[in-house]
Formats: C-alpha cells, structure tokens, sequence
C-alpha cells in the first residue's frame, strides 16, 4: 500500500448525497483575492518572467504594485458588480497598507488569515512550534485590527507543513484551504484536535501559477474562466459544487488583465440569479449546518 495522509477518505463525487445551497442554488462561486506583502532585500516570492539572483528590487517593485494601484482597482470593479469578496490577506500588510484593507474591510469582505508574508515566511520551512507561534501572531494582528477572528486560512505560497491542520484547528480556525485543491465540494478532514472543514481552492484557475507559471495570456484566462462557468453550469448531476477562483491584486490588478477580468466576471453575473456568490466563510457556515449524512468525511 502506499503512503497515506489520512486526514480523510477517498470518496467520489457521484456517489455522495446530494443537498442544495441557499435558495436552492447548484453552484457556490465565490472570489478569493490575495493581497500581499514581501520583504525587501530579500529572496523569495514568485518573480514575472526570470528568476532573479542576486536579490533585485525589480519583482518586490511589481508586487507591491498589487498595494499600491492594483488592489484598489480590483476593488472599484468588484464594487461596480456588486461583488463581495475572500480577501487572503498577509498579516504584515496590516501595518504596510492599512489604508487599502480598510477599503475592503469596508466593502463587508471576508479577511482570511495568509500567514505574515508570502516571501520566505513559508510553513512548509518551520518547526511546529515557530508555525504555532505565526499562527497565533497572525490571529492576534487580524483580531486587534479587524474586531474578529478570522475563520479561515490559506497558507502563503500554499506551503502548508505536516501539522498545519493540526496547528491551525487547535488554534480555532472553522476551516482551511490549503487541501481544497482535490474536490469540487467542502470536505471533513482529521486533525489531532478534532476536525476541521476543507473547502475548495483553485490551482487552475488561479492566476499566479496561470498567467506566470504557465505565461497564459489575459485573454486566455478569462476564457478559461468563462468555460470552466459554462460547463459546470451545464452539468447534469445533481451535486452541489464551489467554483472558486484566485486572483492576486499585483497580477489581474494590471489594466491590461483587469479588462478580460471584467469581461468573465460579467459573464458570471449575467446568470446571478442562478448561482450562490459567496464567501468561504458563508459556505463554511452553511456546510457545517447540513445533515451529518450530508455532509463529506
């Protein structure tokens, strides 16, 4: 037998229970935003087209365009349609942009825990007491700052350790997102704690690995966008699914991009009706309130 994580089961789609989202609505779609913050004068973080050593100020410049111009944007469109949003925030950007979370804490979106930065701060690197102590200094900044707790989180750079699960419900996080890449609907995993719910996070549709990793086009990705829409809606079987899609405020952000952006989110919205736009936590806390035979472990 190989190797197995077991925080939980196989289970195939069309064999669960189905259930129904609020108003009777098949599809969940909801909008995680990622806004970050990055040491400079340091490695580490995504680069635009080459990897750059020595360490340059060219790529920490793109990215803090995400705070400075970018995410401002982003948040004007979302406004225009009537959007609410997941926003994967690193806790250093509380005290390195405060003005541009208060614009989206405003707007009523979620703030969802993204560890303190996505340069060189990974989980993945950290024994289990420095990630238990980030965590609990994350929880603390977002706490003081937004008057919540945040529910959820996303590993920066989505490099959860071994324990993250295991760090993450003892500290009282609902769920996490770091696992969500394997399925369509939220699911039930272990923890040396208890459990903690799982929800879906896009890999595909995201447009770091995307646009950078994979160099698809703006233009593309809007279509990959649009498509994925179109044929999720076409389905014929029963079960309730999310659609996620990830976004980063320094790469659609761009003028260039943000246009084919609106163009697949309009798309979207022009059947609103038919969907659940959400967040997380919305679907976390419906999740959790479904029958147990309803329900995926």
């Amino acid at each position: 037998m190989l190797k197995n994580h077991n925080r939980f089961s196989y289970s195939g789609i069309s064999t669960r229970k189905s259930f129904e989202w609020p108003g009777g609505k098949r599809i969940a779609f909801y909008i995680a935003l990622n806004i970050e913050h990055f040491p400079f004068g340091e490695g580490g973080g995504i680069d635009l087209d080459r990897e750059t050593k020595p360490w340059s100020q060219r790529s920490w410049l793109w990215r803090e365009y995400g705070n400075r111009v970018g995410g401002w944007r982003l948040a004007d469109l979302l406004d225009d349609l009537e959007l609410n949003v997941g926003v994967l925030v690193n806790a250093a950007n509380y005290f390195h942009s405060p003005e541009l979370l208060d614009r989206y804490r405003k707007r009523g979106d979620e703030m969802i825990g993204h560890g303190i930065s996505n340069g060189n701060a990974r989980p993945i690197d950290m024994s289990f007491e420095e990630e238990t102590e980030m965590v609990a200094e994350v929880t603390e900044i977002m706490l003081k700052a937004d008057g919540k707790r945040p529910t959820g989180w996303l590993s920066p750079y989505l490099t959860p350790s071994q324990r993250t699960p295991d760090i993450l419900c003892a500290a009282g996080y609902e769920y996490l997102l770091d696992w969500g890449l394997c399925d369509e609907q939220p699911f039930w995993m272990q923890t040396d704690e208890g459990e903690i719910l799982t929800l879906p996070y896009p890999i595909e549709l995201n447009d770091q690995p995307a646009i950078v990793g994979r160099r698809v086009s703006a233009e593309e990705y809007a279509n990959m966008i649009i498509d994925q829409f179109d044929v999720l809606m076409g389905l014929k079987e029963p079960h309730p699914i999310v659609f996620p899609l990830s976004l980063h405020s320094f790469i659609v952000g761009q003028p260039f991009r943000q246009k084919h952006l609106k163009r697949a989110l309009d798309h979207i919205c022009k059947r609103r009706d038919e969907i659940w736009i959400t967040t997380p936590n919305e679907i976390s806390q419906i999740y959790r309130k479904l029958p147990d035979i309803e329900q995926i472990r």
